[in-house]
């Protein structure tokens, strides 16, 4: 899996005898495990949904303001998705974005939660309802990682900017925001330079 991600992250038209080779075995080998490339990169997304609701909830984990656990977990996440960015591209022409949506139905739960608690305690000011914000933070992450592999925004300032987004369209004031996702990449402190 490993080596397919990397061949794929390359070249997103790897073919499966690349991946075999690079893998160090025969193409029957890796078709043996993944009848096709398509379930290949399915396999991938599904590692990587894993991925990003365990970095979701990790990233909020004790945080009891609804914003700073907001902020804190888009942080989190983008780490990962930064990593995955340029799968979820690949995977945008193999699995469907329904597909996509399916395997991050979990995450999408736990942003629900988060928001109507953050709507509940005034934290938070949006006029729409938790579940549809939560798809507009769904889909603003997907922009995201598309202006990134597009040149549109720089990889370094994706987790500030993914942070703020999702707090400002909350309803969070700016300043506030600033505020909030300051403290918060203070304490994230990510292992690369996911900001």
């Amino acid at each position: 899996m490993e080596v397919a991600f990397a061949e794929l992250v390359r070249d997103p038209d790897a073919s499966m005898d690349q991946i075999a080779r690079a893998a160090g075995v025969v193409r029957r080998t890796v078709y043996g495990h993944f009848p096709s490339r398509d379930a290949l990169i399915a396999a991938l997304v599904d590692e990587a949904a894993e991925t990003v609701a365990d970095a979701h909830r990790e990233g909020r984990d004790g945080i009891t303001d609804p914003a700073e656990a907001l902020a804190r977990a888009t942080l989190a996440v983008w780490e990962i998705a930064d990593r995955y960015r340029l799968l979820v591209a690949l995977a945008q022409r193999s699995v469907t974005m329904a597909g996509i949506k399916q395997r991050l139905a979990p995450v999408r739960k736990e942003c629900v939660d988060l928001l109507q608690l953050g709507l509940c305690e005034g934290v938070f000011t949006s006029p729409l309802p938790p579940a549809a914000l939560a798809y507009v933070h769904e889909q603003s992450l997907f922009g995201l990682m598309e202006a990134v592999n597009e040149g549109a925004l720089p990889a370094a300032e994706a987790g500030r900017s993914a942070a703020t987004t999702l707090l400002l369209s909350a309803g969070v004031p700016a300043d506030r925001t600033a505020a909030i996702v300051a403290a918060a990449l203070d304490r994230h402190q990510p292992t690369d330079d996911s900001r």
